[in-house]
């Protein structure tokens, strides 16, 4: 009798242990796990800070949960640097077990991970690297923030059209930089300019002075500039300290280097600059005026800038791909719900390229000026519903 009260007793703790072990199995399945990798420290911190401040915005205005499931955000600081990517991304996988991988602050880092994306069937929602070839890297990859010759290519007939005959490229030495030249020189030549160098600034402690003497030497009637967001501010400064801007040389460059973020610390030297790019802060639309003050009260008056309107977007994306597949988080379904996908943005409306996964939106162009104590990228021309000419 004793022992069969013992065995009882036994089953009974089991079958506890087992409900115990069925419900938290439940509770873990109920959870999306987004593993977000930024630089949030380093030349790049401010990339990671605009993600993650839009993020908690777009939460805390949305809530924490949708189809069922409660979104669970796993935050890393890879410093920018792609090993520590490649590490981190491996650690969310297996250790954390995420559901999404989310972020991605330069070419390099989402090129690194884009392989484990592809062996673990996670989707990756790229939200800042912007270089044509990332989304050929893996069948997982869908993009919310632009790619570069959606821009170049554009700024290069622009140029040519307005007056611009001959031009420098002065680029960050790195992916996206030879992809920005390559379509700015491609559409400038073909509209009759010429582009007298191509300069190339190493990406790690930028000194540009060197290079903007070279492109003072060589007297073109602009510079066409393009380097990652948050080292445009270096850019100008140097741009104004060799008198360029009373050079009579213009620049006309991609919005990366006019970042509201960063704009209003640039200075009177900034005014008039010519940029191209798919958001300004002084967007006129009510979704942008709205998104704008309630990023600005939730951050201490911080600007939002394109990589905040980008993971913005990407949280919208996720949210609408998890009420498509009524919770599913299996890869496969939930980048295919992706495709096709459309909105409207605080940038002005968007779309998932169903073929190519990469973003569809307007470029506009942009003159800086200055309204009241601001200083804006204010646009002026449109170009609408524009594809990577790449793809």
């Amino acid at each position: 009798m004793i022992d069969r009260r013992c065995v009882i007793r036994r089953m009974t703790v089991i079958a506890a242990a087992a409900v115990v072990s069925s419900v938290s199995a439940v509770r873990a399945q109920s959870r999306v796990k987004v593993g977000v990798i930024l630089p949030m420290t380093g030349p790049f911190q401010s990339t990671g800070a605009e993600t993650d401040a839009a993020i908690r915005l777009f939460l805390k205005q949305r809530g924490t949960s949708v189809a069922g499931r409660k979104i669970e955000i796993i935050l890393k600081d890879d410093h920018g640097v792609a090993d520590n990517s490649k590490r981190i991304a491996q650690e969310l996988i297996v250790n954390d077990r995420v559901n999404v991988l989310f972020g991605f602050g330069l070419t390099p880092i989402a090129l690194a991970v884009a392989p484990l994306a592809t062996e673990a069937k996670i989707p990756m929602i790229v939200t800042v690297a912007s270089t044509s070839i990332i989304v050929d890297r893996s069948p997982y990859i869908v993009r919310t923030i632009q790619t570069i010759p959606q821009i170049a290519n554009i700024v290069g007939a622009w140029a040519a059209k307005n007056g611009i005959k001959t031009a420098v490229a002065l680029v960050s030495d790195y992916a996206p930089g030879y992809d920005a030249d390559n379509w700015f020189t491609k559409s400038f030549e073909r509209g009759g300019g010429k582009v007298l160098e191509h300069l190339r600034v190493p990406l790690a402690n930028p000194d540009f002075a060197p290079f903007l003497q070279r492109a003072r030497d060589a007297a073109p009637n602009a510079i066409f500039a393009f380097m990652p967001a948050g080292i445009g501010g270096i850019f100008a400064k140097q741009f104004a300290e060799r008198g360029l801007d009373q050079s009579g040389i213009r620049i006309v460059s991609m919005s990366d280097v006019m970042d509201d973020d960063l704009l209003n610390g640039m200075g009177n030297a900034v005014l008039g600059i010519i940029t191209g790019g798919p958001y300004s802060t002084a967007h006129d639309s009510p979704k942008n005026r709205a998104f704008v003050a309630a990023f600005e009260a939730a951050n201490d008056h911080r600007r939002p800038n394109i990589v905040a309107v980008s993971a913005y977007d990407g949280m919208e994306l996720l949210f609408r791909a998890l009420k498509a597949t009524k919770g599913s988080t299996d890869g496969r379904t939930l980048v295919n719900a992706m495709k096709g996908m459309h909105w409207e943005s605080p940038r002005g409306p968007v779309a998932i390229d169903p073929a190519t996964r990469d973003i569809v939106q307007n470029i506009y162009m942009r003159k800086v000026e200055r309204r009241g104590s601001e200083l804006d990228n204010i646009e002026f021309e449109t170009f609408r519903a524009v594809k990577d000419p790449a793809h």
